[in-house]
């Protein structure tokens, strides 16, 4: 980290007026995001059936630039496809949002914010959040946020949630202090088996007001040194809509457990029975965690493990080149729940591949840009085919698997061009 902390300290820990003044206008603008303000933005259409989407103007949600808007409460913000070409780390202001509560909380005063650190551990403590940043060394990690359901109005035959395009995800750098120091300093028993990890998210809309928003982790992958307590992104702090003043990191996995304003840590003895565990996010127990639409005596897991997918940035479908033009293909891939390991392009859709060379390597976990040089030779149409690998072998596959969340989407990405 290039930053010191005494640096990073008055940025991160606002005043309690600076705070209160915050979360007021924030409240104001909130509020202010109702129908009529969707109603007169522009649009944009996703490539699928029912696909057109209002874009609401940047300031319209609070410390966001132009969004997607898919719901206003609780909000679902998706990041447009341009930003993602553009930016290998996405601009916090352009980070997709995702809530499950429409009574979101709409301001968190930083002075007053604690985490507590309790259950099956010998000394059960809370922290501040100036305490969090100076009391343990901070760690920096490329990692992807992606919801389990990005893309899903892609998915045949349709299914209900979100019909969200590609958006649903962004790369970003966090800084934080992973949470097995934070478990080493409490002193876990013999007992502990999951860790659970809750939030300011609590219930309303659907959903009674006394839910709490809470995930689960097997105490193995908790307290791996690779999961993590977020305080900044890309150097700042967390946008509120992203879940300041912290959010936990579970790089490789789907965002669901990526646990926004998180409060409580709790070590406990038997997996969660919450709604959000036990009934939500479930996939197929399968090897790929698909199914066929309408098969019967099929068992249920928590989700858990990205897979890996790739995308091209350069080229449009239905963009046009020049009988033997050079052309470079530019994009950027993951591997998902674990480092990519190759990706491969393909100019005749899909009957040949070659593979592409690899740029710079942030990380296991994050946005990896790739580049590859082909030849157009002959007149006509190309269907020009991405797909990526990773190091556990997971390959891309030619059709996403189905379930019936609409989840882990990752069919092979491809552009049509013409040659003249």
């Amino acid at each position: 980290m290039n930053q010191k902390l005494p640096e990073l300290i008055p940025a991160l820990i606002p005043s309690r007026r600076a705070a209160m003044l915050g979360a007021a206008s924030f409240g104001a603008l909130a509020l202010s995001t109702g129908r009529g303000a969707a109603a007169e933005a522009e649009t944009v259409t996703l490539p699928f059936a029912n696909g057109e989407r209002p874009m609401v103007a940047a300031g319209t949600f609070p410390q966001k630039g132009e969004m997607i808007l898919q719901r206003t409460r609780a909000p679902l913000l998706e990041t447009p496809w341009p930003v993602l070409q553009k930016h290998l780390f996405t601009p916090n202001d352009q980070t997709y949002v995702r809530w499950h509560m429409a009574d979101f909380p709409t301001s968190v005063d930083a002075s007053t914010y604690k985490i507590k650190v309790f259950g099956a551990v010998k000394k059960p403590f809370e922290l501040t959040l100036e305490e969090l940043v100076k009391a343990f060394p901070p760690k920096r990690m490329a990692a992807i946020n992606q919801c389990s359901g990005n893309s899903r109005g892609f998915i045949n035959p349709r299914v209900s949630g979100a019909q969200w395009g590609n958006g649903a995800m962004y790369n970003a750098m966090w800084t934080g202090v992973p949470l097995s120091h934070l478990l080493a300093h409490a002193g876990l028993t013999t007992k502990g088996t999951h860790v659970a990890f809750r939030s300011l998210e609590q219930g309303g809309g659907l959903y009674p007001p006394d839910v709490t928003f809470e995930k689960t982790l097997p105490l193995k992958r908790a307290n791996d040194g690779e999961v993590m307590v977020a305080y900044q992104m890309n150097g700042e702090n967390l946008p509120l809509l992203n879940g300041y003043p912290v959010r936990l990191i579970v790089p490789g996995w789907y965002s669901t457990y990526w646990v926004k304003m998180l409060t409580e840590i709790e070590v406990i003895d038997h997996p969660s029975t919450n709604f959000w565990m036990a009934v939500a996010y479930k996939i197929p127990d399968t090897k790929t965690g698909e199914m066929k639409p309408g098969e019967k005596g099929i068992k249920f897991v928590p989700i858990n493990k990205m897979k890996p997918r790739s995308f091209f940035t350069s080229v449009e479908n239905g963009q046009k080149f020049s009988s033997g033009q050079a052309v470079t293909l530019e994009g950027f891939a993951f591997g998902g729940g674990s480092a990519l390991k190759s990706v491969m392009v393909s100019v005749n859709g899909g009957k040949t591949w070659r593979t592409a060379t690899l740029g710079k390597n942030y990380g296991a976990y994050g946005f990896r840009p790739w580049h590859a040089r082909i030849s157009l030779p002959k007149t006509g149409t190309y269907r020009l085919m991405v797909k990526a690998a990773n190091a556990e072998g997971h390959v891309q596959p030619m059709v996403a698997g189905w379930n019936p969340g609409g989840f882990m989407y990752n069919g092979i990405e491809h552009v049509d061009v013409t040659v003249a």
